[in-house]
């Protein structure tokens, strides 16, 4: 079992913002300082809960991919595609412009 962390500093604090290249306002600074033990004090619960028989996971309910093979298939030439388009140039689809010049 781990200790309760309680030597984090202000100082520390200020030092591992300048690492974050995170830039903090003195409130902040104390309000982390204050703060950060107990958030650590939390995720060394969390370690301990979770034993040597528990994997490491990333998301708590399983994600399988559920995406199928790319297989290619026969389906319609360009062609018949741009059929019942209004307007096509160069087997593309031709659409009104919606953004301006700028």
């Amino acid at each position: 079992m781990s200790e309760p962390v309680t030597g984090i500093s202000r100082d520390d604090v200020v030092h591992l913002a300048g690492l974050a290249r995170i830039d903090l306002s003195d409130a902040e600074l104390d309000h982390l300082a204050a703060e950060l033990p107990a958030i650590l004090d939390h995720v060394a619960s969390v370690q301990r809960a979770a034993g040597d028989d528990v994997p490491a996971m990333s998301h708590p309910v399983p994600v399988d991919n559920v995406f199928r093979e790319d297989v290619v298939r026969p389906s319609l030439s360009p062609e018949d595609a741009l059929a019942g388009a209004p307007a096509s140039d160069q087997q593309r689809f031709l659409v009104p412009k919606i953004l301006g010049e700028d």
